[in-house]
């Protein structure tokens, strides 16, 4: 085999994942415990693990790749934890209590019903800048950008000095409707950046302008505020990714996923568009072997150790938020649309011994100190405990052997604190846990599906990450797929999606374009007109951050698209433009009916509202520039029996008895080939399941489909 040419590696909340890709599409995957304190070293192991699979030293793996992509969850994490900078705050007078007031939606976001019900339980997200950091200063632009009050220099001079003495490490800046006009933010950080110099302060500035220029106040609050807050140590990280990669012989810029599916240098000017990139990996993987296999209607469920993500590709459209939930803040961040779950092969279990209730989670072992089989030093049982007992996962395998599983340690500290206590044997309250981790996640998935307004059985199911196939046939069981697709990379999907992505920039500006249903030729054109300035200044801006990159003029291109909604509705959809420019009253036309046409493929032909005029509320341009991404090998079908890949029997507890399962080595099954259960099917860093009378067929691309009996 050659050497390969990408490395993409997945940092989730337990492990790390590492794919390996040459430029003929052959892979390796590899394998290593996740390391938040610093994540370099935990992206070395995975990485280790996988020159071992391919046969290559370090030095030898990257000093001949030319793409090294990282996507993790540190970003978020230091959000979820508050532990990022000390920030202040400079805002119009008047808009000082922002932060604290919040927005409603917010406040109430990821609480529990019971929650919702008793306000009792109630309180706001905790501010990311106190109130008394918080200062304002007499200014004031309108909506149309127009200057009401002048900006009062000696206001700013005063925070500035205030925020300085308060040693802050980062000031951010955010007027009313500077997206409409900056002048007045640009000037107060000018102010800010002299009195720093002045202070020979080390203290960084940042304008909401620059970081969202789109409307909604408070998103935009959020946007700057998390930029300034979380990004900074995320880019010490991701410094220390690149620093690791230079010392075995990297040559170039390591690379990152942006949230709504392209990638970016590490250098970014906006990371916070890049703190939720690791599922978005599996979404843009999805959309890929949806090509493949002649299916644009695809449900991707990715299953950790600590979250079950589902993403939604629904004919062909990919759902962009524009204002996802962090943490319990809204954010002006376009983000590839994703429903999390807590469930997953970590998840803590618990019961009551007065009560005999049995809950799941919140809290997952992650990987330190992970499940008790692992004897890292766990002491409360999980779901992975359960699989162990019941013989599903083989302890001399895991990771390849490289962990090797404490059956017996698992099983009397489960009968201990779970079987024991709700007076059942071990077996049946493992099992139990596991079938209901599965309901948790079949439920979601209907609750997925039944929003799109398609019968389940025009979606194909794609099952991954490490814990995917391990409980695919209870997740999947009853819904009525097309289909549902494993692989035998699981594990490594996600870094999988992300070496399918192309590097890319997005800009965006709130506007204000009303058409009515009957507007006249020369509204038209006019509209058409004032489309087609900003997509120009947008474009030259994201078209610079490509080149400041590194990226050739010729190899970029450019694709504008907009937001719009019918005139009165609160949700916009995202439309890319079906022209590069408006020019006439008829290219006007055909921008509307793209509108529409996405429109009717989103909600339904009947819902179109065309009487009502239309909104066009944003404007923006995609840049993009190719790279080199793997390719699956197609191969003919041969024979069914898999005999070749068999490697003996083993004792697995399935449907509330002992079985003789068969075990076979998943790398080793061959296209044509077909598994009858029960039967398990083996990774180093995977194990899929097969339920008895269930089959798995494997087809001319490798993929695993699994057949429900």
């Amino acid at each position: 085999m050659e050497n390969p040419i990408v490395i993409g590696i997945d940092a989730g909340g337990t492990m790390t994942d590492t794919i390996l890709v040459d430029r003929h599409g052959h892979f390796k995957i590899g394998k290593a415990a996740t390391t938040p304190k610093d994540e370099a070293e935990g992206f070395v192991a995975s990485s280790l693990d996988a020159a071992e699979a391919w046969g290559i030293s370090l030095e030898s793996l990257f000093s001949g790749v030319d793409v090294v992509l990282y996507s993790g969850t540190g970003m978020l994490n230091t959000l979820l934890s508050r532990t990022g900078r000390r920030l202040g705050l400079i805002t119009t007078k008047g808009m000082e209590d922002m932060i604290l007031m919040g927005r409603g939606l917010q406040a109430w976001a990821d609480y529990s019903y019971a929650d919702r019900l008793h306000a009792v339980t109630h309180h706001h997200p905790d501010p990311l800048v106190p109130r008394r950091r918080t200062h304002g200063v007499t200014e004031r632009i309108d909506h149309f950008g127009d200057v009401v009050l002048p900006l009062y220099d000696a206001d700013v001079v005063k925070a500035a000095r205030a925020l300085i003495k308060d040693k802050v490490d980062a000031i951010c800046i955010m007027t009313i409707f500077s997206h409409v006009n900056p002048v007045h933010e640009k000037r107060i950080a000018e102010i800010c950046r002299e009195e720093v110099a002045k202070a020979g302060a080390e203290i960084t500035v940042y304008t909401s302008h620059e970081v969202r220029p789109v409307i909604r106040e408070q998103s935009r609050l959020n946007s700057v505020l998390i930029e300034a807050y979380a990004t900074s140590r995320g880019r010490k990280q991701l410094r220390g990714i690149e620093d690791a990669s230079k010392k075995y012989g990297f040559k170039y810029g390591v690379q990152t996923l942006l949230s709504f599916g392209g990638l970016t240098s590490i250098n970014h000017p906006r990371l916070h568009e890049t703190m939720i990139s690791g599922p978005i990996g599996g979404i843009l993987g999805a959309a890929y072997i949806g090509k493949l296999i002649g299916n644009d209607s695809l449900i991707c469920s990715d299953m950790g150790g600590t979250s079950f993500d589902m993403g939604v590709i629904s004919r062909g459209q990919t759902r962009i938020e524009n204002e996802p939930l962090m943490d319990r803040f809204k954010l002006n961040v376009p983000t590839l649309h994703l429903d999390t779950i807590g469930a997953g092969a970590g998840m803590i279990l618990k019961v009551d011994p007065l009560t005999r209730k049995i809950s799941l989670g919140p809290e997952s072992a992650g990987s330190d100190p992970g499940p008790i089989c692992f004897d890292r030093g766990g002491t409360e049982p999980t779901i992975a405990d359960c699989d162990a007992i019941l013989g599903r996962l083989n302890p001399d395998y895991f990771l390849g052997g490289k962990v090797k599983l404490q059956v017996e340690k698992a099983r009397a500290a489960f009968k201990e604190k779970c079987a024991d206590p709700l007076g059942v044997g071990v077996e049946e309250a493992a099992e139990g846990m596991i079938e209901m981790l599965e309901a948790d996640a079949n439920n979601a998935l209907r609750r997925v599906i039944s929003g799109q307004g398609i019968h389940p059985s025009e979606f194909t199911l794609l099952s991954y990450g490490g814990s995917g196939p391990l409980h695919l046939a209870g997740c999947s069981k009853g819904i009525g797929f097309k289909d549902i697709i494993t692989f035998q990379f699981a594990a490594g999907f996600s870094a999988f999606g992300c070496t399918t992505a192309d590097y890319m920039r997005r800009h965006s500006v709130s506007t204000q374009i009303d058409i009515s249903a009957r507007a006249t030729e020369d509204r038209l054109v006019a509209a058409g007109s004032q489309i087609t300035k900003v997509w120009n200044d947008l474009e030259r801006a994201a078209v610079d951050e490509m080149l400041a990159d590194g990226h050739a003029r010729e190899k970029i291109k450019t694709v504008p698209f907009f937001m719009a909604r019918y005139t009165g509705q609160l949700e916009d959809v995202e439309v890319i433009a079906p022209l590069p420019a408006v020019n006439s009253a008829d290219d006007m036309r055909a921008v509307l009916a793209q509108f529409e046409e996405v429109y009717a493929k989103a909600n339904h032909r009947v819902s179109k509202y065309g009487e009502a005029g239309f909104s066009l509320m944003e404007l923006g341009v995609i840049a993009t520039a190719d790279k080199i991404k793997p390719t699956l090998i197609r191969r003919p079908l041969g024979t069914a029996n898999p005999a070749s890949a068999h490697k003996g029997t083993r004792e697995a507890y399935i449907g509330g008895r002992w079985h003789k399962t068969n075990l076979y080595e998943m790398d080793l099954l061959e296209p044509g080939h077909e598994v009858t259960g029960p039967a398990i099917i083996e990774h180093p860093a995977t194990t899929l399941v097969v339920h008895p009378n269930d089959r798995v067929f494997i087809d001319e691309w490798t993929l695993l489909h699994y057949i429900h009996a």
